[in-house]
């Protein structure tokens, strides 16, 4: 079992990956070897509550199909073994983010300073652009 959280982990028998030509600069290494790998997870599988799959959804993006299936590209290095490493710990790695409840935020209010500091800069500015058109400053 490969470990997420303390509670969440993957079966690597859940896991599919195939191997294919890597695109970009390389030489005869990109074009005789199939060094990049697709890794595909279903995400049903993983059997995580409701909130924390919209938030993988969300993080997941377009590596999610329809059918539910997260795929992982990697191609960054030159081996299949490099390329599958990354792959599994970009697959941890986004499900354990997708894990992290995000903290609620707590509206506050400006302060009275604030706001009169905010003000004062705004009556400022308007002067200086004033003096730009030709108009003396009233004060």
């Amino acid at each position: 079992m490969i470990r997420i959280t303390r509670s969440l982990s993957i079966d690597p028998a859940d896991l599919s990956e195939s191997f294919v030509r890597a695109s970009g600069p390389g030489g005869q290494n990109v074009n005789k070897l199939s060094t990049a790998v697709q890794l595909r997870y279903p995400v049903d599988r993983l059997g995580m509550p409701d909130d924390m799959r919209a938030r993988l959804v969300l993080l997941a993006g377009r590596r999610l199909t329809a059918d539910g299936e997260l795929i992982i590209s990697a191609e960054r290095f030159r081996t299949q073994a490099q390329n599958r490493e990354d792959a599994l710990a970009r697959l941890v790695e986004l499900i354990r983010n997708a894990s992290v409840r995000p903290k609620p935020r707590i509206a506050t209010r400006p302060t009275r300073a604030s706001k009169v500091r905010r003000v004062e800069g705004k009556v400022r500015r308007g002067a200086v652009k004033r003096t730009r058109a030709g108009k003396p400053a009233e004060d």
